[in-house]
């Protein structure tokens, strides 16, 4: 009776102190049954898809226009696909869609579920810093990362399809819009961000390990690039409803 409210009923609004996003190559053929049929993989060359893991350090999370000190803190992970949408109006939209999501609180967990259909879990979130690197993992996720913090003439990763970081920004995360997909009813809820300032930085990565990514058993994927930004505000307007075909 209240599925209503999974819709995105209202903007949301948060600083981004970190968005950390590894974007990973697949051939395009392994993604696309990961992704319904209202959309279609957003490509680079005609062979190439991609699959994101996005880590995120939110403050002040709350609904657009109340006051900071009803906001949250919290650390997200989101697992992506590079999609397309064409809409209504014929415009061919660039976006996201969401595989997995998690969060470090409890509370996320409980208001993510009501009010989105990302279908977050909690996990424990570990962050070791040390003078040269930063490693972020969990022992609940089985996942593992290594950040090289010396770099500073950083290259793409060895077997990376982009010939330039220009290139590779163009799959840099977040994109302007993410879609959810209601098969019973064929209607694609469409939720837009808005962000300022957004200039992507290169990372170097030492190591990783996802168990979720392993879960997938992809072949012959390769990691493309991974960014950061940091110091963002972003928001995300209310949910829009379209019906599909």
């Amino acid at each position: 009776m209240l599925s209503f409210l999974k819709n995105h009923p209202f903007a949301v609004e948060a600083f981004f102190e970190s968005s950390l996003v590894l974007t990973f190559a697949v051939p395009k053929e392994q993604l696309q049954h990961l992704i319904p049929e209202c959309l279609t993989l957003d490509t680079f060359q005609d062979k190439w898809a991609f699959i994101a893991i996005a880590m995120v350090q939110t403050k002040d999370l709350r609904p657009k226009g109340f006051p900071k000190f009803m906001g949250n803190d919290f650390f997200l992970i989101g697992y992506r696909v590079f999609v397309r949408y064409r809409n209504k109006a014929g415009k061919n939209l660039r976006g996201l869609y969401i595989l997995k999501s998690e969060t470090n609180k409890k509370k996320m967990e409980l208001m993510g579920n009501i009010f989105t259909h990302y279908n977050y879990t909690t996990t424990e979130i570990n962050q070791i810093e040390n003078i040269n690197t930063k490693e972020i993992s969990s022992v609940t996720s089985k996942f593992k990362i290594t950040i090289d913090k010396t770099e500073e003439e950083i290259s793409l990763p060895e077997h990376s399809p982009f010939s330039d970081w220009k290139e590779a920004r163009r799959f840099a995360g977040p994109l302007p819009f993410t879609f959810t997909y209601n098969k019973k009813t064929n209607e694609v809820l469409i939720i837009e961000g808005v962000r300022e300032n957004w200039t992507p930085d290169p990372v170097k990565i030492i190591d990783y390990d996802f168990a979720f990514l392993s879960s997938l058993k992809l072949q012959n994927s390769c990691l493309a690039n991974t960014f950061i930004i940091k110091n963002i505000p972003y928001y995300w307007k209310k949910g829009k409803i379209e019906q599909w075909k």
